[in-house]
């Protein structure tokens, strides 16, 4: 289970900033609030990285496929449809 994000004020923050960043990058986010309202938040490099990169649609995804230019055929079979009683 997740760690809880932890909450620090903004003086705590600032008097331990080296704990702060090394808490962002071992624990996962950190909260830090200003007159008891929530102000910023610290992540790692890594997470920032991760959130911040682009996702594409399911278009995308199969445009980029490595296997686009492949011409795979598929079968599909040619029955009839099932018979549906009311």
């Amino acid at each position: 289970m997740a760690e809880p994000v932890r909450t620090w004020q903004i003086k705590d923050a600032r008097a331990n900033f080296s704990a702060l960043v090394n808490k962002a990058i071992t624990e996962g986010p950190q909260i830090v609030t200003r007159n008891g309202n929530k102000a910023v938040v610290v992540v790692s490099a890594k997470e920032w990285l991760r959130r911040e990169r682009p996702r594409g649609d399911l278009v995308d995804f199969f445009a980029d496929s490595p296997l686009r230019e492949e011409e795979i055929e598929i079968e599909r079979q040619r029955d009839h449809p099932r018979e549906i009683e009311f």
